[in-house]
């Protein structure tokens, strides 16, 4: 699979052939979606908190006593099933939301979704950017690149690239990010992808999946001539005679 090459005139320069072990994967959906929920969560920070009983203010004297009344039995003003009362079960701000993922579960999963992103089409390349840390220059380029403004445009550079970063700050849905830091989330809601310089070749020697197959041996060698044992015999027990009874003298 090829990609479209441009240069900071938004000329096209030539094509880039994409390598099938990062970008020609077969896309497994049901990766992406677990790999984009651990994203998630791992993300998410526990901010709703109820009180329980033991945090509501309230005194622990028991209302009334436990016979004689005819009503039901009764505890504190603190008890969940009194207004006023603690939450049960309520949320907390302890709550663990994080999840975990095998590290090759989580490169197939980023394979995947570049690969999916490489068949629709919406991933080219820039030839290089200037040093230029001016918003306008950046917005300029991008309207003579075949992108859409104001959708999501992922910028990837192989490494930080910090006058890009400062032009792209103040774009809107722009985001420039390194190639150590690809993640599912970012390349799946990108309407375009942009891989500056030598993006894709650091990110082929980051994040390739290698095949698993593994070659076949053959049980014998043919370079090296097997010697062939055989088994000795084992050696033959020598009979005892045994004599006869001893006669008498």
């Amino acid at each position: 699979m090829n990609i479209d090459i441009y240069s900071t005139t938004g000329a096209k320069k030539g094509t880039l052939a994409l390598p099938t072990e990062l970008f020609g994967v077969d896309v497994n959906e049901g990766l992406i979606h677990q790999a984009i929920v651990r994203q998630q969560s791992n993300r998410r920070t526990a901010i709703a908190h109820a009180k329980n009983r033991a945090e509501v203010a309230g005194s622990t004297r028991k209302l009334f006593q436990q016979k004689g009344t005819g009503r039901a039995r009764r505890g504190s003003i603190r008890s969940p099933l009194l207004r006023g009362g603690g939450k049960a079960f309520g949320p907390r701000n302890v709550a663990n939301f994080e999840k975990d993922m095998p590290r090759k579960m989580r490169q197939k999963a980023l394979a995947c979704c570049l690969s999916m992103q490489a068949k629709a089409g919406i991933i080219f390349g820039l030839e290089n950017y200037s040093n230029e840390h001016k918003t306008s220059t950046l917005v300029d380029l991008l309207k003579k690149l075949p992108v859409e403004l104001g959708r999501h445009i992922t910028i990837v550079v192989p490494a930080k690239h910090e006058a890009l970063q400062l032009a792209a700050r103040n774009v809107p849905r722009v985001k420039v990010l390194t190639v150590d830091y690809l993640n599912p989330e970012d390349i799946v809601t990108a309407r375009h992808m942009i891989f500056v310089s030598d993006a894709v070749a650091r990110a082929t020697e980051l994040f390739a999946v290698k095949s698993s197959a593994k070659s076949d041996v053959s049980s014998t060698d043919t370079d090296t001539p097997v010697k062939k044992t055989t088994a000795k015999k084992p050696a033959a027990k020598k009979a005892v005679k045994t004599s006869s009874s001893s006669k008498k003298s």
